[in-house]
């Protein structure tokens, strides 16, 4: 990845560095249950603009976590070996997520099809 510093106070601050940023952490929880067009993407995240959603994919592709889905028609997109190892983080995000939004009273949507777990 180009820009990285060479150096990081701790693992937090590269995991940070690597998924940081508004929408990165959701489109890789998105792409868990397994390959999405872009047009899935951008109907799955209807708040995402169509150029945040492709600097970001660019980005996720940059770090090596995502890459172009072979069966996808050219346009789709799918985990590397390296972001399935998201999965168990991913999955306490989402879990921490809908403990405080219980707390919070606030309503969250849930994962496609797979009752809501990450």
């Amino acid at each position: 990845m180009k820009n990285l510093p060479k150096a990081f106070g701790c693992p937090v601050a590269l995991s940070l560095e690597l998924l940081g940023g508004k929408w990165k952490a959701v489109i890789l929880a998105r792409l868990k249950d397994g390959p999405l067009r872009y047009g899935e993407l951008r109907r799955l995240i209807p708040r995402l603009s169509d150029k945040v959603l492709t600097e970001r994919l660019a980005d996720l592709q940059a770090s090596g976590l995502v890459a172009p889905a072979g069966g996808q028609g050219g346009r789709g997109y799918c985990l590397t070996a390296r972001g399935e190892t998201l999965r168990p983080v991913l999955q306490a995000l989402y879990d921490w997520g809908e403990a405080r939004a219980l707390e919070l009273q606030v309503a969250v949507g849930q994962g496609r099809g797979s009752l809501g777990k990450y």
